[in-house]
């Protein structure tokens, strides 16, 4: 006997509501699977025999979210609850959305249109569960598969084949055989779609809790369509004392070490992905990696541009990809050197970079690094906390008065600025108005 799902008590008043009144009405898809699965559903959407105008005749307040699709929008205290037509969709001739839709009286066809069978499932308080496609086991054994042909679903919406693979990702689950098949015969419908969806979809595999499903793009051929500078990182070998995995499974094992932030692990995909074009082998038969990050600034940058990312994330996550290497020491010169570069915010985002990168190294050595960024962590807050000069706008004069005591504006300026502050960063005692004005007097004035 299955359980009783906990519905919010807004969805019972709008199942209630339209049943009421003569018509059929159940919660639908994702929120039916997470509440079997123990998870608290983010959205609650509802599917029904009620055509639009007759689903917006019985609530007050609603918003026209997709009547040509069939889809009507409640509010309730302040929340969204999406109402859906049953339907049956027509051909995808953009492999992305369908040309038309047609309405229709039964759930199961409806039900038949979805993409994956763990989300063709409907549940009513009174009906109990409604599954004609084997979604309820199919969640008990952790199987993502197609609904009826999954040839058809993918040609449909390509994008589905990343969904499938998100879902692996979110769910632990595996994708079943004849599916994945499909997904690898299908893999080069992928270009029609949008770079946004795909972002979105890695993004949502990134930060899952188990991103190393995402290795799962490689084996279904996917990857060197929409990520190839990842492709070519696939089985480069690190004979190198440092490391322990190639350089793939290196950039996996350190997603899987950092938090699950979008920037921290879109950072962690890309800071080595310009290991492949900077390998170099010595004598002895070592590989080195030289110049790497710059080069995976590069590619990085190309990368998140490609997928259209906001730019505020690209200029954060190549900074982390610039720095990832640099060296640094638990002392005051140092940290603040790296200051000047970043933001603190950035800054601390740098040390969780570094954790996990070391934690994707030889584990000989993490013990002694791990050390290391920990006292360059202190180190930084007793520089934040004391108010210590890292950058520019710290040092007791500006510009404006450099200006004033006779330097011509212009660059001379800003390079008379960053002597200073290289200056103070050695020697914080002398950042007072009073001693940098003397400095300039007798340095730059003729």
């Amino acid at each position: 006997m299955m359980k009783e799902l906990k519905l919010p008590d807004e969805v019972k008043y709008i199942l209630n509501k339209l049943n009421s009144n003569g018509y059929e009405a159940f919660v639908v898809g994702g929120c039916v699977r997470d509440s079997l699965l123990g998870s608290k559903p983010k959205d609650w959407d509802i599917t029904t025999n009620a055509l639009p105008l007759e689903t917006k005749a019985l609530f007050k307040k609603t918003i026209d979210t997709g009547l040509k699709h069939g889809t009507v929008t409640v509010v309730m205290n302040n929340e969204n609850f999406e109402i859906t037509t049953y339907r049956i969709d027509g051909e995808y001739t953009d492999n992305r959305r369908p040309d038309k839709v047609e309405f229709t009286s039964s759930i199961k066809e409806d039900l038949g249109r979805r993409d994956f069978t763990v989300n063709a499932l409907a549940y009513h308080p009174t009906e109990g569960l409604i599954d004609f496609w084997g979604g309820k086991e199919d969640l008990e054994g952790k199987i993502i598969r197609a609904v009826r042909n999954p040839d058809e679903r993918f040609k449909e919406d390509a994008l589905r084949m990343l969904r499938a693979i998100r879902f692996c990702a979110q769910l632990n689950f595996h994708i079943e055989p004849c599916t994945f098949k499909a997904i690898i015969n299908n893999c080069k419908l992928i270009k029609n779609i949008s770079l946004e969806r795909i972002r979105d979809e890695i993004t949502k595999t990134l930060i899952s809790p188990n991103p190393s499903k995402l290795m799962l793009l490689n084996d279904s051929k996917l990857i060197g369509i929409i990520l190839p500078e990842f492709y070519n990182c696939i089985g480069v070998e690190q004979n190198n004392p440092y490391h322990v995995f190639n350089v793939a499974e290196h950039i996996i094992s350190s997603v899987k070490h950092i938090e699950s932030d979008k920037i921290l692990r879109w950072t962690m995909l890309l800071h080595d992905i310009g290991k492949p074009e900077s390998k170099t082998t010595d004598s002895a038969g070592v590989d080195h990696f030289y110049g790497h990050p710059k080069i995976s600034v590069e590619l990085s940058s190309e990368i998140l541009k490609r997928l259209k990312f906001d730019n505020k994330s690209i200029d954060t996550i190549l900074t982390l990809i610039e720095y990832h290497d640099i060296l640094l020491v638990p002392n005051n010169k140092s940290v603040k050197k790296a200051l000047n570069k970043m933001s603190d915010e950035v800054f601390l985002m740098l040390l969780k970079v570094k954790e996990a990168d070391a934690k994707a190294q030889n584990k000989v050595f993490l013990e002694e690094r791990l050390n290391i960024i920990e006292k360059i962590r202190e180190t930084f807050f007793i520089i934040h906390q004391t108010h210590q000069c890292a950058r520019l706008k710290d040092l007791a004069i500006n510009g404006n008065d450099i200006i004033n005591l006779g330097i011509k504006q212009g660059k001379a300026v800003g390079l008379i600025l960053n002597n200073l502050l290289e200056r103070v960063i050695e020697n914080p005692d002398i950042n007072t108005t009073k001693a940098l004005t003397e400095i300039v007097k007798s340095e730059f004035l003729d």
